[in-house]
């Protein structure tokens, strides 16, 4: 019995060893539909590879777009405290950069708006500081590694691991029609890779997998590959 239980966790943590970032449920409702407005009322569980919730406009023509406007307005509807302003800057301008170049990779970047251009808007819902020094050692020991990942089984959280929300609304950057809008959360995952980091460290792998994400899904429903 022993042993099985021994290679169970063996293998939760083969699975979860290159993740940097795990999908959380999403916290501050109030705060999302500040953000996203109307749209808030729509949207649905995502799928895989998706963001947690999302709403995509079953008439938008996404093939017309081939250019992107990115707009990143930082923290929106958090607690101030919980981030020092110039953390708060630091976390933005890497979203704003993240974004810019994983997106730059499928489309023209630009900041005018025009025909074919979609406008995204993002904001830094929450974020959370990681425990630098006990994060590391509970991912560099062995013993409290396993233990970690056994923890988070019934939390979703791993201990001493943090994290961020964001939300995401893109529109017709001329008129304004709202085409799809979504809200993630991720918090910091199992990975080795996310042990030794700055206490934002996981919320920077956050925003690095929204950017992928973005860039990803983006360019599948302007290539006509998804359909709205």
């Amino acid at each position: 019995m022993q042993v099985r239980v021994a290679m169970a966790i063996l293998l939760l943590l083969v699975a979860a060893g290159c993740a940097t970032t795990t999908q959380a449920p999403v916290g501050d409702q109030a705060a999302v539909c500040a953000f996203l407005g109307d749209s808030c009322q729509m949207l649905k569980p995502g799928q895989e590879g998706e963001a947690a919730e999302r709403w995509v406009n079953p008439n938008a023509q996404f093939t017309q777009y081939n250019k992107v406007m990115l707009n990143v307005v930082g923290f929106f509807g958090a607690d101030a405290s919980k981030v020092p302003p110039k953390d708060q800057q630091t976390l933005t301008d890497f979203f704003q950069k993240s974004l810019s170049e994983e997106i730059g990779k499928k489309f023209s970047v630009v900041e005018q708006a025009g025909p074919g251009v979609l406008k995204v808007q993002v904001a830094i819902l929450d974020a959370e500081a990681a425990t630098p020094g006990m994060r590391s050692i509970s991912m560099a020991v062995p013993q409290l590694r396993m233990l970690t990942t056994a923890t988070s089984l019934g939390t979703e959280k791993f201990p001493f691991a943090g994290g961020a929300e964001a939300a995401a609304k893109i529109t017709d950057s001329v008129s304004g029609q709202l085409l799809a809008a979504g809200v993630d959360r991720r918090m910091g995952a199992s990975s080795m890779r996310a042990a030794a980091q700055w206490e934002w460290g996981d919320a920077e792998n956050a925003i690095k997998a929204w950017a992928e994400l973005m860039a990803t899904n983006l360019y599948a429903y302007t290539s006509g590959v998804k359909k709205p």
